[in-house]
């Protein structure tokens, strides 16, 4: 925990390091402490802050929040939290694959890296279901209830590396806080991998497709001005972005002998 002040304003920050077995505790933390607003990134920490309180305003960054019964639905919030969606839906799950297999001609199975957590929400069921439309396998290492470098090296270590196969990262706020340990330990196993942020193809990553997370910030920071003004959060929408960027390091994509068609390109 950390303590910002500016303008008279007093800033706590609080992380649970993408240890999820800590979240519930972070969030009684947060709580009792009485904020005027608590901004958060995360489904499963704006799902804990849903149950904790229903006074305190809440912004966040997460998932569906519909599907995950965070807000009634993006427009009539009727709660107390609001924030941006930085889930498009199935076609965002369905565009990720299908880049991947352009990328990959070849490509016949994806290893998709994600928590138990992720398999039981509704982001889980959707990429299973584009998976299946897509035609391309997939399996669920057993990544665990928590991310760590000991929880990736023992699940990387188990993934075959045939030319092939691939890896897809799931969009889980947690993996961007071991984003440099999780892009190095994939670069070492030498097998091709989709990142869902910019952010890991900005530190070595193959290749992303995804909402740009600054925008994302941006957004969150006039909502939480607009309701620190007075605004009550169940009058303020989710935001939904519409506008996904791709990005490919193409240093990583030589060290991997791919090929950039120009179909791909284009």
């Amino acid at each position: 925990m950390g303590y910002v002040e500016t303008q008279n304003v007093i800033v706590e920050r609080y992380s649970g390091g993408g240890e999820t077995a800590r979240y519930a505790q972070l969030v009684a933390d947060v709580v009792t402490t009485q904020p005027d607003l608590i901004v958060a990134t995360g489904t499963l920490i704006a799902m804990r802050l849903r149950t904790a309180t229903r006074d305190i305003p809440v912004v966040s960054m997460f998932g569906d929040p519909v599907a995950m019964g965070i807000v009634s639905t993006l427009a009539h919030l009727g709660g107390n939290i609001t924030g941006v969606s930085i889930d498009a839906g199935l076609q965002l799950h369905g565009k990720r694959i299908q880049l991947l297999a352009e990328l990959m001609p070849n490509l016949s199975i994806v290893h998709y890296l994600a928590t138990e957590a992720y398999w039981e929400r509704a982001a889980g069921a959707g990429v299973r279901l584009t998976a299946r439309q897509a035609g391309i396998p997939i399996v669920e290492p057993p990544l665990g209830g928590n991310v760590s470098r000991e929880s990736y090296q023992r699940t990387l270590a188990a993934i075959p590396n045939s030319p092939s196969s691939a890896i897809m990262v799931s969009d889980e706020g947690e993996h961007l806080a071991f984003r440099q340990i999780l892009v190095e330990l994939i670069a070492a196993q030498r097998i091709p991998a989709g990142y869902p942020f910019r952010e890991f193809v900005d530190i070595g990553g193959l290749m992303s497709y995804s909402v740009d997370l600054a925008d994302v910030m941006r957004l969150m920071a006039s909502q939480t001005a607009d309701i620190l003004n007075g605004k009550n959060p169940a009058e303020i929408p989710v935001y939904q972005p519409t506008k996904f960027d791709l990005a490919i390091n193409a240093k990583t994509v030589r060290a991997l002998g791919l090929q950039l068609s120009p179909s791909f390109l284009a």
